[in-house]
């Protein structure tokens, strides 16, 4: 891969263990909706995927998915954001890419006016050169057009990009617009949801992820 080649990290299971948030935010709108609420531990599939996809499996139709994402946001944009935390190593990961002469973006499909006060909530901010995410409406949740969007805004070449994340969104993503896909297994996707999906590298920890994109310079 060129030394120029763009970064795209994920935000949820990639650079943030998201779950007290993400989880307890999901079981605030369950239990306004009246609903049946699973445990925090039963609720880790819905870390990553786009969150409207997840409401609606979880209440059994499309019906009630935008009530309760209001309801969730309720909870998450002044509380569930922060009950978040840091990778071991992210920090010091990122430091050393930021180094070398790659630009860095983050691509997730949180909504960005969320995924940049998380970023810049931990001392992240000085390692992106950009935020990527959806909008409140649900432009761009999708992977697929929200790395597409990226490339455009950006202009890096996807043929020297990679793109690094923990659920076969990531992968998938990547891969339907030319970029690579490095897929981190210590987030929440396991290492057969990401093989399978086509990640050309699976990384057991943040250093690994270094080591590999710093092993593949071209």
């Amino acid at each position: 891969m060129p030394t120029d080649g763009a970064i795209f990290f994920d935000l949820d299971g990639t650079l943030t263990d998201p779950k007290p948030g993400i989880t307890g935010s999901i079981q605030y709108a369950l239990e306004k909706l009246g609903r049946k609420v699973p445990t925090q531990d039963e609720l880790t599939w819905c870390i990553g995927p786009p969150l409207r996809a997840s409401f609606a499996m979880l209440l059994g139709g499309e019906e009630y998915a935008d009530r309760a994402i209001e309801l969730y946001r309720e909870r998450f944009g002044t509380v569930g954001l922060f009950e978040n935390s840091v990778y071991p190593d992210i920090a010091e990961v990122l430091a050393a890419l930021r180094a070398t002469p790659r630009r860095m973006f983050v691509a997730t499909s949180k909504p960005h006016v969320f995924a940049t006060r998380i970023i810049a909530h931990f001392g992240l901010s000085e390692h992106f050169d950009h935020v990527f995410g959806s909008e409140l409406d649900g432009t761009r949740v999708n992977k697929v057009e929200l790395l597409a969007y990226a490339l455009e805004q950006t202009g890096a070449d996807p043929a020297s990009a990679v793109m690094i994340g923990d659920r076969s969104h990531d992968v998938i993503g990547a891969k339907r617009n030319g970029i690579r896909a490095v897929g981190v297994t210590y987030g929440y996707g396991s290492a057969e949801e990401l093989r399978e999906a086509g990640a050309s590298q699976l990384c057991a920890t943040p250093r690994a992820v270094l080591h590999h994109i710093h092993s593949s310079r071209g």
